[in-house]
């Protein structure tokens, strides 16, 4: 169980990296500083998590909670900026963190997809933990 987790949590975590990847480095787009703090917090998590799968390691939870927690955080105040329109918020890097480059689906964006990713992880992880407390 806990290496289903694990392996499940890994994947979305490299889906991920290779989505931020693709969208800054083939499509172009310009991470804003809110993004450059999510890639921060999403790039370790895929190593953690693999590592973890791979070796079967409990307490992985400890390591990757905070990481993909914090990460949750960031990219609910990235949406929220994003959907209001706040232009309040300004970045250094790239547009604006209320810039929408894509759109998918009609209402996916790149912070809702960050969202999506981080809500996965630490549900995942959130699960390992009960999953570990409860076996012996």
């Amino acid at each position: 169980m806990r290496r289903r987790l694990l392996v499940g949590c890994a994947l979305v975590a490299a889906v991920a990296t290779a989505g931020s990847l693709y969208f800054s480095e083939i499509m172009r787009f310009p991470p804003c500083e809110l993004c450059w703090y999510q890639r921060i917090l999403m790039y370790p998590l895929v190593v953690v998590l693999v590592v973890g799968a791979l070796e079967d390691r409990p307490g992985v939870w400890k390591t990757g909670l905070p990481l993909s927690g914090l990460g949750l955080v960031l990219a609910g105040y990235h949406v929220v900026i994003q959907a209001t329109g706040s232009s309040g918020v300004t970045c250094g890097v790239g547009a604006g963190c209320g810039a929408i480059y894509w759109q998918g689906l009609g209402f996916l964006t790149i912070p809702r997809l960050s969202l999506l990713a981080f809500t996965l992880i630490t549900a995942g992880l959130l699960a390992l933990t009960l999953f570990e407390r409860r076996t012996p």
